[in-house]
């Protein structure tokens, strides 16, 4: 049976990320990585910002600011969320487009298990972010 059959688990909806300057953050997953927005709010009593991006196969990203957020313990093996990665037909046209915009990608590896090519970058607040090829 499916998740949707048994009531359970469909897949991931969104992941959210805190950043500490949100022009800078939105500029990044907006016009660097090209996410589509397709909300922007202001919540004014909380002084923050809730930026819902859109990704190409129906996943969302929702971006958040909030005045002195702490920063990341260490990276990338706090405790929680280690990184976010996102699928790509082929790792060399995004490492290209983000070497353009100034953003340093790792060296690309293969996944021991699954054979995959995948590499490393970060955001503006270094959230490590992943690239992993699909095909």
């Amino acid at each position: 049976m499916t998740g949707a059959a048994t009531g359970g688990l469909l897949g991931i909806h969104h992941a959210a990320v805190i950043c500490s300057d949100y022009a800078r953050s939105k500029d990044f997953y907006v016009r660097i990585l090209g996410l589509r927005v397709l909300a922007e709010n202001h919540r004014a009593a909380r002084d923050s910002w809730k930026l819902d991006l859109a990704l190409p196969d129906g996943g969302q990203l929702e971006l958040f600011s909030f005045p002195a957020p702490p920063p990341r313990p260490s990276r990338p093996e706090a405790q929680g969320l280690r990184h976010l990665a996102f699928r790509v037909a082929a790792l060399e046209p995004m490492i290209q487009r983000l070497a353009d915009h100034g953003v340093a990608c790792e060296p690309i590896r293969v996944d021991e298990y699954t054979g995959a090519r995948f590499t490393f970058f970060a955001d503006p607040d270094d959230l490590p972010l992943e690239l992993y090829e699909v095909v």
